[in-house]
């Protein structure tokens, strides 16, 4: 039993291919990040199953998919090449951290969501969605980076190149008033292996508690299933009482729950 590594993507989908395609749900993080990331890997065990994936980010982020505890209390790095945080489902990470003799403090607990039939808002808010154009971009950006500011993250400079992205392929849509003023927005992750995941649901805090980012979800989670996506998922901070209750309204329904550290220091 051992982990295998590879900067190769084509590599890492030979290898743990049947494993992301069986848990696609459980391992969207890794599937998500696959093609841009600095760093893959499975563990196989001795009869060459594959029982746990990884994805390191860019900025040296660790993402566990579906690994089992066995695993995760097996996975180590060389000394200055440890991940500064991981995130993946609960039991998983903490084993990993537990076992890396690193101080390590929890910084997010997740749910992740997949949608089951899915439910309008009712009653329905006002409005309309409408697909982001380019008009919208320096509005989306902005946004973007309230977002990542609410939910703890050090926003980037510039995301005109993020939310373009998204944009230009279909892939965020703006819910607007009745007066033709954009008030909230939602987007959705390219399908991989049948899965897609919402993410960026935001609504201006001068715009909330109007049902806005309901309609927003709803509309960018048909545009994921028009689109072939299977598995519809999303992720909720579990301190957001609000959000969690909105999401299963719409139909979503729990499928694993996740958390996020932050280690400091080296191995005692």
């Amino acid at each position: 039993m051992t982990w295998h590594f590879t900067e190769d993507t084509a590599a890492f989908r030979a290898a743990a291919g049947p494993h992301l395609a069986a848990e696609p749900a459980r391992n969207t993080a890794v599937l998500t990040l696959m093609d841009r990331a600095d760093r893959l890997g499975w563990w196989a065990e001795p009869d060459g199953r594959v029982t746990g994936v990884l994805a390191v980010s860019p900025a040296g982020g660790l993402d566990l998919g579906a690994t089992t505890e066995d695993a995760a209390l097996a996975l180590g790095f060389p000394a200055g090449e440890e991940p500064t945080e991981v995130r993946g489902e609960t039991a998983a990470v903490e084993a990993y951290a537990k076992a890396s003799g690193r101080s390590w403090t929890p910084t997010v607990r997740m749910r992740l969501f997949r949608l089951g039939a899915l439910t309008p808002p009712h009653p329905a808010p006002a409005g309309r969605h409408r697909p982001a154009t380019e008009a919208d971009t320096s509005l989306v950006a902005a946004w973007t980076r309230e977002f990542a500011t609410a939910i703890g993250d050090e926003p980037a400079e510039d995301y005109t190149g993020f939310v373009t992205e998204r944009i230009s392929e279909g892939r965020l849509v703006l819910w607007e008033a009745p007066d033709g003023r954009a008030v909230s927005m939602a987007a959705v992750s390219r399908t991989i292996e049948g899965q897609a995941r919402v993410h960026l649901v935001y609504t201006p805090s001068a715009e909330r508690g109007n049902g806005y980012a309901a309609g927003a979800t709803e509309a960018i989670s048909r545009v994921a299933a028009d689109r072939g996506a299977t598995q519809v998922l999303l992720f909720t901070d579990l301190s957001n009482p609000t959000s969690n209750a909105l999401y299963q309204r719409l139909g979503y329904r729990p499928v694993t729950d996740h958390l996020g550290v932050e280690f400091s220091g080296t191995a005692r």
